[in-house]
């Protein structure tokens, strides 16, 4: 109690000290995967252990150093949480390096997937040393927009474009491939977050009462069916069922948190449904996906042995079983691109059930301290920009995990942090970045316009009630 007629509230601190606790924890985890892999695929210690394991430390270290100078109120949760996620996912990649190179390849994508790090966190930092609020962001709502639809529509140009595995999602700029929609999701954050914040109270008018529910005007309906409309050119000409539901849904979200209307669910919910029951009538990809999904014996060994993949992936994590084979003692290799868009069947595999749930979870806390930052921020474009990268983890990692696991029909969207691509990686960085920066402001103390200087340095912020 700072004077009598007041009560304190609840008090933030700083927590950077438990932040770097978490840290060393979280590099524990990468480091320490990394050497069991080496024991249990060539029966010892890796040989550059110290240099892979100094040089990690040294991004992670990094990145907690410019948090502790240029957003000291950040989350502290939300660095470890990335740290262990990419550790972890750096030493199943190696794990799959080292199966592809016994049977004859030449395959190096753990290392590759350490430059892509580097690269996401020199980002990161980039973010927090230039972007000091949030709130300048709103000035580029329509700007973000025009050019998220520009990179979406860059793969679908002569030359630079290129279909791989069936979606013409990636474009090539002499040896380098890049996924322009990684870049797109942040940018369409930023724009619906914007558009929301300016046009909340009119999309929250209600209009026809149906079983309960107070159904949006008519009038109103133009910015949701323009959105279908992009997922439904993004899946027709693209092919890529991933990016569809994602940024459909993301969309969905930030609309009902903005507005509190659940009538936009229920539009959102016949949209969707319309359009997969119309995807699936005029498009061949579209139906396979399904069938593969509901009948995958059908397809394994047959018909161009289409559910091949997620099949295999089923057989390793049912062997795996709770606690897993152990690094070396399973063959997750023999299911393509493990390393990317099975990285889960993988870690089931050799980890077990528990390694997976360890996975999920991180991915919740990931979600939570992100909406967390939602609820204590300060203003409406913060609380929505915070929510909307929240849904970006939260879709994803339901739609790439419910795809392996055959809860949803397959879609190929990779898991953050975890698979191999420099794209997704580099993309997910920044979000974090965008998130911190959101927490920091938040969490930062109200300046003390009283006069009065009682209040500790290391309080973040105390709110006063006055008691009748």
């Amino acid at each position: 109690m700072a004077q009598s007629g007041t009560l304190m509230g609840f008090v933030h601190r700083r927590r950077r000290g438990a932040e770097l606790f978490l840290l060393v924890i979280a590099l524990a985890v990468g480091i320490g995967g990394y050497a069991a892999v080496g024991i249990g695929v060539q029966g010892k210690v890796p040989a550059d252990i110290v240099g892979y394991g100094g040089g990690l430390a040294a991004l992670v270290i990094a990145a907690h150093v410019v948090v502790r100078l240029v957003a000291p109120y950040a989350d502290p949760v939300l660095l470890p949480v990335v740290a262990a996620l990419n550790g972890l996912g750096l030493a199943v990649i190696h794990r799959l390096d080292l199966a592809y190179q016994a049977e004859g390849g030449k395959h190096d994508y753990a290392q590759q997937q350490l430059i892509w790090m580097t690269l996401g966190v020199v980002l990161f930092v980039a973010t927090l040393l230039l972007l000091r609020d949030h709130r300048v962001l709103q000035r580029f709502t329509y700007t973000s927009g025009l050019v998220a639809i520009g990179l979406l529509l860059l793969p679908m140009m002569p030359g630079i474009g290129t279909t791989i595995n069936g979606a013409r999602i990636w474009i090539h700029v002499g040896p380098f491939s890049f996924q322009p929609g990684e870049v797109a999701k942040v940018l369409l954050v930023v724009a619906f977050a914007g558009y929301l914040v300016l046009h909340r109270d009119a999309l929250a008018l209600a209009g026809r009462r149906v079983v309960f529910v107070d159904l949006p005007r008519g009038r109103d309906l133009g910015p949701i069916l323009g959105m279908w409309l992009v997922s439904l050119g993004i899946l027709v000409f693209q092919k890529d069922l991933g990016s569809s539901l994602l940024f459909f849904g993301l969309f969905l979200v930030m609309l009902y948190v903005a507005t509190e209307r659940p009538g936009w669910l229920l539009v959102g919910g016949v949209l969707f449904a319309g359009g997969a029951a119309l995807g699936y009538e005029l498009f061949g990809h579209v139906r396979t996906r399904f069938d593969i999904w509901l009948n995958p014996w059908q397809y394994y060994g047959k018909n161009g042995d289409l559910s091949f993949q997620p099949v295999e992936a089923m057989f390793g994590m049912g062997w795996g079983g709770l606690i897993g084979r152990g690094f070396g003692n399973g063959s997750p290799e023999r299911v393509p691109y493990a390393e990317s868009d099975f990285i889960i069947g993988a870690i089931g595999e050799e980890l077990g059930l528990t390694a997976v749930i360890a996975v999920i979870l991180l991915y919740g806390l990931i979600v939570e301290r992100a909406l967390r930052s939602a609820l204590i921020s300060r203003d409406g474009f913060g609380k929505l920009m915070a929510t909307g990268l929240a849904g970006v983890f939260a879709l994803q990692v339901f739609v790439v995990i419910g795809g392996v696991t055959r809860l949803i029909p397959l879609t190929g969207l990779t898991t953050p942090f975890l698979s191999y691509g420099g794209s997704s990686l580099v993309a997910n960085w920044v979000i974090i970045a965008l998130l911190l920066r959101i927490s920091d402001q938040a969490r930062r103390p109200v300046p003390d316009l009283s006069g009065d200087d009682d209040t500790s340095p290391d309080l973040e912020h105390t709110q006063v009630v006055k008691l009748s």
